[in-house]
């Protein structure tokens, strides 16, 4: 055991001996006792990162940002509840350190370290990744992704209040307002633009959004300097929220500033921002030589700002302590610290792949359902389409109804996004919802996807199972970190503690008609294909459609999953299939007792032997109509709705193949990329030379507007002429 040799202890030392620190003055008063325990705080991240840029040297830490220089933000900690959600910048050791304190048992140092080291006993990643992050503390994890945090912390700060308008219980107190920091260079993201601007949009009408942003500023965006002024410039005159500034190097102040900020937002449940000015020390990652970009001047006279050397000037100014005392002290923490960093280190890692991968979707422990409404309550909540009900309809409109008896059933879900209030949405797929449930169950919201899905997020994390709309699948990808480093991700991140229960509707894909065009014919989802632990299902008429958006709530509240739910727009109102007034693709409503399908089980139509057709959405329609033409040929065929598109369920689909050898995958979506490319190869592994595979594809094109449309996308005559080359190859290989 070794003790922290960085030139900065040394350093420190010197000054402590010699008293050659900054001179002391703050307008704020503050106890001898708070400000101790302040600079504690403060102390112990600053030893930490020191002792993990040492571990990391050994190859025994994967130390990437440290909180030097921002270390005044244990201020921020010690004004707030240990009940208020944080969403923290990645410069928040401190913070974290001295929001332990509030609840006693914790061991911080420990725990951080074990995350340096990459420990599988860290309690909150597993050792998955350096995050700070904790259930107990109300800290959710965070990554390093830019700003991506800002958008779930202003939904989770509309959700306390909405549970509190709903008299629902959540994971946090009705009284807690959320606090999520972030840097001046990350201020200026388009994700911290539109989360900032989605707050003020609803404070600005009254609704409650208590968050408090604290922007921790630098002056650096890694090389790059942030402009004098500008952030403040930025931030003081936005609608609807209120400012305030502090010097972090000023614990007095910043402790006071701090919680006049919370007092403010605790109150009046509306959003405000506290501009932290700091200073950013040793670089801004481990890896990084500030020698490139800055003079050695410029270095110098930043040290010069270090926050510690302020803090230990206050203590010393009080007389109450003595510079031999706090060197006692910092040789103690020295000692604790490396103590600490020699068992951590030595502590198990992660090994195999089952290990990483356990909390990519855990398993949870079943949990019963709600009950279904009674009969006479259903009664009352369709009493809006009495007429329609008993008879088939269309897929919207099934959708609509399916909408219905699951906010019935399941108290704590919320639908919203743009246009799904009093409009029903662009398609009526969210028709009257909002008159059977109220505007803080079905709420628009501003034309913003990243808010939209946000929100989801902070819903999910309050309790909610959370239901937003995408309106077109091209939006999404304005969005798509979200999903991708958001809410996919922190199960991961936590050890499956946090989650994020929603089912997302998007309405996509392509064959829209009068309205078309690349934005909303989109057949691109290859996104949610690449990430780990999402679910995809995707209906192609309106029977599946209901039962597959119950199932989607019900794995999200009983499983606490991400599920995508791809609604095929040019399905939503189709009747026919096969000639003008057939109405052979509408269908009957499943009652809400109704089996649920077999999760990720392909629907099957017919039971023919020379040819399997494989499909899903708009595919599936096609196929559908194919296997009526070849049928009147002499052709037995069989005709598979995927259904569950990710993951798909290899085992399932062969079961559902057996006496199949010929298969034609149709997919409506580009060859490069496309879903057919995953199930071509799966089929080959899970049953090698067995089956005869092809496929049909869109073309590797945009979709352009109108009738040219057709010509990158699959059809029902190319699905025949595909099927019959494959049976006459069949044919001549019996003969032979």
């Amino acid at each position: 055991m070794s003790d922290i040799v960085h030139p900065w202890v040394i350093e420190y030392r010197e000054r402590l001996k010699s008293g050659k620190l900054p001179s002391h003055s703050s307008s704020h008063n503050i106890d001898f006792a708070t400000l101790h325990q302040l600079w504690h705080s403060q102390l112990c991240s600053r030893l930490l990162d020191l002792q993990s840029r040492l571990l990391q040297a050994k190859g025994q830490s994967f130390y990437t940002i440290g909180s030097a220089g921002h270390e005044g933000n244990a201020a921020v900690a010690a004004a707030l509840r240990v009940t208020d959600p944080a969403f923290l910048h990645y410069r928040s050791g401190a913070f974290f350190i001295e929001r332990s304190k509030q609840l006693p048992g914790s061991t911080p140092l420990y725990d951080m370290m074990l995350s340096f080291c990459a420990s599988s006993d860290d309690p909150i990643s597993g050792g998955r990744h350096k995050v700070l992050g904790s259930l107990a503390l109300n800290i959710p994890p965070q990554t390093s992704t830019i700003a991506s945090q800002l958008p779930k912390a202003v939904g989770a700060a509309f959700a306390i209040d909405l549970s509190k308008r709903l008299g629902l219980n959540g994971q946090w107190p009705h009284d807690a307002i959320v606090m999520c920091s972030f840097g001046d260079a990350s201020a200026n993201h388009s994700t911290a633009q539109g989360a900032i601007n989605s707050a003020c949009w609803a404070a600005y009408q009254q609704v409650p959004v208590p968050i408090l942003f604290v922007c921790e500023d630098n002056g650096l965006g890694i090389s790059t300097p942030t402009p004098s002024g500008w952030i403040e410039q930025d931030l003081a005159d936005r609608p609807a929220l209120k400012y305030f500034a502090a010097d972090s190097r000023d614990l007095a102040q910043s402790y006071h500033v701090a919680r006049r900020a919370a007092d403010y937002v605790r109150s009046k449940r509306k959003p405000a921002v506290l501009h932290l000015s700091t200073v950013r020390l040793f670089g801004h990652a481990g890896a990084d030589a500030e020698a490139a970009y800055r003079t050695k001047a410029q270095i110098e006279a930043e040290l010069e700002l270090d926050p510690l050397l302020s803090s230990t000037a206050a203590l010393l100014a009080t007389g109450d302590v003595t510079a031999e005392q706090l060197l006692a002290q910092l040789n103690a923490v020295v000692a604790q610290i490396a103590r600490v960093s020699e068992v951590a280190s030595n502590q198990p890692k992660l090994n195999t792949a089952a290990q990483v991968m356990a909390s990519i979707a855990p398993q949870r422990p079943m949990q019963p359902l709600p009950e279904l409404p009674d009969v006479e309550s259903r009664k009352q909540l369709f009493a809006f389409d009495q007429h329609n009900m008993g008879k088939k309809q269309h897929l919207a409109k099934l959708l609509n109804w399916a909408l219905h008896d699951v906010l019935s059933q399941y108290c704590n879900t919320v639908v919203f996004g743009e246009d799904v209030g009093k409009k029903g949405g662009v398609y009526g797929v969210t028709q009257h919802l909002v008159h059977a449930f109220g505007s803080n169950r079905v709420i628009n919201t501003l034309l913003d996807e990243q808010s939209i899905l946000g929100m989801a997020i902070g819903l999910s994390q309050q309790g909610f199972v959370s239901i937003p709309e995408i309106q077109f699948l091209a939006y999404v990808h304005n969005a798509e970190d979200q999903i991708r480093g958001e809410a996919a991700t922190l199960p991961f991140f936590s050890n499956g503690q946090y989650h994020n229960a929603m089912v997302i509707r998007i309405a996509g894909l392509a064959y829209q008609r009068g309205f078309g065009g690349h934005f909303h014919n989109d057949n691109s989802f290859a996104v949610f294909r690449d990430i780990p632990g999402l679910i995809l299902l995707c209906p192609s008429n309106g029977y599946d459609a209901a039962l597959l958006l119950r199932q989607a709530v019900q794995l999200a509240h009983q499983q606490k999953r991400l599920v995508i739910f791809l609604e095929p727009i040019a399905l939503y109102m189709t009747r026919d299939l096969v000639t003008a007034g057939d109405g052979m693709w509408l269908c009957d409503y499943p009652s809400p007792d109704t089996p649920l399908p077999d999760f990720g089980e392909p629907a099957v139509y017919g039971d023919g032997e020379d040819l399997a057709i494989i499909s899903y959405g708009n595919g599936y329609f096609l196929s559908r109509q194919a296997e009526q033409e070849l049928t009147l040929t002499g052709y037995r065929l069989r005709v598979l709705d995927l259904r569950t598109l990710v993951p798909l369920h290899i085992d399932k689909i062969v079961n559902a193949l057996r006496g199949c050898k010929n298969v034609l995958i149709v997919d409506e979506c580009r060859r490069r990329g496309s879903l057919s490319e995953e199930l071509f190869t799966a089929l080959h592994e899970a049953k090698p030379g067995h089956f005869m595979v092809q496929r049909l594809c869109a073309e590797d094109s945009f979709i352009p507007l109108g009738a040219a449309a057709y010509a990158v996308l699959p059809s029902k005559l190319q699905i025949v002429q595909k099927a019959l080359a494959m049976l006459s190859i069949q044919s001549e290989q019996v003969m032979l």
